[in-house]
């Protein structure tokens, strides 16, 4: 994910970044299955779903934690 991206996923709010997260997911679980079988052609983009998977979960975990920092 370009660092463009990072920036328009910290403009999104934290349930569309969780809808974004579990399509992310499911996408990964294709992409390991495709990998079991035989049919993924290219491999890094595994490695790249996992790691645009973790970014998504870490600006959840930010924004979680600057609404609850806020509030107290």
């Amino acid at each position: 994910m370009k660092r463009n991206a990072l920036a328009e996923l910290r403009v999104l709010t934290v349930p569309e970044l969780e809808q974004k997260a579990k399509e992310t997911k499911s996408e990964l679980f294709n992409l390991r299955f495709a990998l079991r079988t035989g049919h993924l052609t290219d491999f890094s983009k595994v490695r790249e779903m996992r790691r645009s998977f973790a970014q998504i979960q870490t600006v959840i975990s930010e924004k979680k934690t600057t609404d609850r920092d806020g509030a107290a």
